[in-house]
């Protein structure tokens, strides 16, 4: 099959938020890339789909497709490969955002080795994958590993042309790390960095994928200055952001979420108990629990 005319086709449903017919046409292709025999075909198209299912928060599938292309890549004796290692960073982002650590940083250790082994040193690969990996230690607490991480992500990206959205979100993911440990001051600083980036960056109303996450971040700045109009501004057009790029997924109902709480600071209780609403109908669809649920859980 032709690999560039399947992403071409792809990137013009994302480009025109056309995300109902993104799986049918992945499936699609991916069925006639293995009835084809085209192994190179069906790595990629099975990357797609690992990026994919985990953006609208259907992990099982990113999981299976991802053990799918690992297992198939070790048939073809491709341990050792830039495809394995892309395949191990983006199965290991998979479970990272389904809460798995222990997979998630197996994966991501994984791929750091091939890297290390294949890329020269600054190779813009590894810049994605530091990105990720902070993440990850900031979920575990390991806050100045992953601040670490970042700094190695933006001295790479920094040295790239037309790198501004990479920039941009390494400072916003540094941004809300500088915030969980009362470092406000660099927090606001590299936020507003990032926002101004991202702003330069949007040509005729497009907007990069990342955007969302700089105005979460400065949702949280501002709900954290006791600022609740602009904390509920901000939380809300991360909102669409969100909604635009990758559908009512887990972080849409996080945010619904975060509206809520700012609303009731603001005493717009009609206002928030919708937000909550519409936070539990996600969780819900998606099969997760709202903190409220898991709270009452260990009540009982």
């Amino acid at each position: 099959m032709n690999i560039e005319e399947f992403f071409s086709q792809l990137d013009g449903y994302f480009r025109r938020n056309e995300l109902e017919q993104v799986e049918p046409y992945l499936t699609s292709s991916l069925e006639q890339a293995k009835e084809e025999e085209d192994y190179g075909a069906y790595i990629s198209i099975g990357n797609e789909m690992i990026g994919f299912y985990r953006s609208i928060s259907r992990f099982r599938e990113a999981f299976d497709i991802a053990e799918d292309v690992l297992l198939l890549l070790e048939e073809l004796q491709l341990e050792s490969t830039e495809h394995f290692a892309t395949t191990l960073l983006n199965a290991a982002t998979a479970y990272r955002a389904a809460g798995n650590a222990e997979q998630s940083y197996q994966y991501y250790r994984q791929a750091l080795h091939i890297y290390n082994s294949l890329l020269p040193e600054g190779d813009y690969r590894f810049a994605g994958l530091y990105n990720n990996m902070s993440l990850l230690l900031e979920q575990m607490d390991q806050n100045e590993e992953a601040l670490a991480c970042l700094e190695k992500a933006l001295d790479i990206v920094s040295r790239l042309e037309n790198s501004g959205a990479e920039q941009a979100s390494t400072l916003t993911n540094m941004a809300l790390i500088y915030f969980k440990i009362d470092r406000a001051e660099e927090a606001a600083g590299a936020l507003k960095e990032a926002l101004q980036i991202f702003e330069a960056c949007g040509r005729d109303g497009e907007t990069d994928a990342h955007y969302s996450a700089a105005l979460a971040g400065a949702g949280e700045a501002y709900y954290r200055m006791g600022d609740y109009p602009n904390a509920l501004a901000s939380y809300e057009k991360a909102l669409a952001e969100v909604k635009k790029h990758f559908g009512e997924n887990s972080t849409y109902g996080l945010l619904c979420s975060n509206c809520a709480a700012v609303c009731r600071c603001l005493g717009q209780e009609e206002r928030a108990g919708r937000y909550e609403e519409q936070a539990r109908e996600i969780y819900k669809k998606i099969g997760v629990q709202t903190q409220a649920e898991k709270e009452e859980g260990r009540k009982q």
